[in-house]
């Protein structure tokens, strides 16, 4: 399996990734319990059942797969899932597994029930992996101890826990690794009505006052993702407070959304750079991804993982065995002809 290389992407408004300091911010305005996570009512329902069938037997949950699209609430519903265990919980990354003994510290820490959250799990040294496999099926955990013909090998055991891993590119995890989750969830991007009822819920908590026109206008600019959702209002608040006394009417959104380049469909420039390279320079598509990015001067991560899902979603973007092409749609939004 061909590994690509992860490369940090550049933050913008419409970016499903986010840094630190907004992680930070989210957690303020992140759901505690299921009944409080908007959206997803299927994996709501699932879950609900699988956790409340361990909680009558007493047992660890079986190992959780989450994914889907960042931003979507994968990292929320691992605590979420955590919480209505009443277990602890406990984070670390793929690429933040560097070593085996980075792996043991942790699971022998572990107690009774205790919820391991794995984020990005598709960047997991193959080593750790290997590692990682007696301890999800067999809850031990086995150690080389020296070297050469006096090596050994020592089996710890550990506490029965439970695995969630999140991964936005669930073809990059091997099979061996895939096949011991018991349970796989994939997030769909929100509708338009769960991403209305995100926004109140975070405008309460921030203590914004919001007219229901300007949490509809917001919701329609959010690109169906909760993460975007929140920062579109962050930013809109930062513009509210500066130029209308905190108070986020229709039209002051609008003003905010005009000088973050976010059009009525939630496409900023960058989206819409890609679409008109596509139609002007080749003529609507075929065209291949480094192509593309090398027309627009951007990363092909980029394109990828921020802009190509969503313009795929809205039906403004296909993709063929030949290249990217253009839509119908998007030509009629760009008010280009064909």
């Amino acid at each position: 399996m061909i590994e690509r290389e992860e490369r940090e992407i550049p933050e913008t408004v419409v970016n499903t990734q986010a840094p630190t300091e907004e992680r930070e911010f989210e957690v303020g305005l992140r759901p505690q319990t299921l009944q409080d996570f908007v959206g997803q009512e299927d994996i709501k329902e699932n879950l609900s059942i699988f956790i409340e069938a361990a909680k009558k037997r007493g047992e660890a949950p079986e190992h959780v797969m989450l994914y889907g699209n960042p931003g979507l609430g994968k990292t929320t519903l691992a605590h979420i899932i955590a919480n209505e265990m009443g277990s602890q919980i406990r984070i670390t990354s793929g690429p933040a597994l560097e070593r085996v003994g980075d792996l043991a510290a942790i699971l022998s820490n572990m107690g009774r029930g205790d919820v391991l959250f794995i984020d990005e799990i598709h960047r997991m040294n193959k080593t750790i992996e290997e590692v990682l496999y007696p301890a999800m099926e067999d809850f031990a955990l086995d150690i080389i101890v020296g070297k050469g013909p006096t090596a050994r090998t020592l089996r710890l055991n550990l506490e029965r826990f439970t695995i969630i891993g999140a991964t936005t590119r669930l073809s990059l995890l091997s099979s061996p690794l895939r096949d011991r989750f018991g349970v796989t969830h994939h997030l769909n991007f929100y509708e338009e009505a769960d991403i209305s009822r995100i926004i109140s819920r975070s405008a309460k908590l921030l203590n914004v006052e919001l007219d229901g026109d300007a949490m509809d206008l917001l919701s329609r600019r959010s690109r169906r993702t909760p993460r975007i959702a929140n920062r579109l209002l962050r930013r809109v608040r930062d513009f509210a407070d500066v130029r209308a006394q905190g108070r986020i009417s229709p039209q002051v959104c609008e003003d905010a959304m005009k000088m973050l380049h976010v059009d009525h469909l939630g496409l900023d420039q960058t989206d819409r750079r890609i679409l008109q390279t596509i139609i002007e320079k080749f003529n609507g598509g075929p065209v291949g991804l480094s192509t593309i990015a090398a027309a627009t001067q951007e990363e092909m991560e980029t394109i990828e993982d921020v802009h190509e899902p969503f313009l795929i979603q809205i039906g403004f973007l296909t993709r063929t065995p030949r290249g990217r092409m253009v839509t119908e749609h998007a030509y009629t939004h760009l008010k280009l002809e064909e």
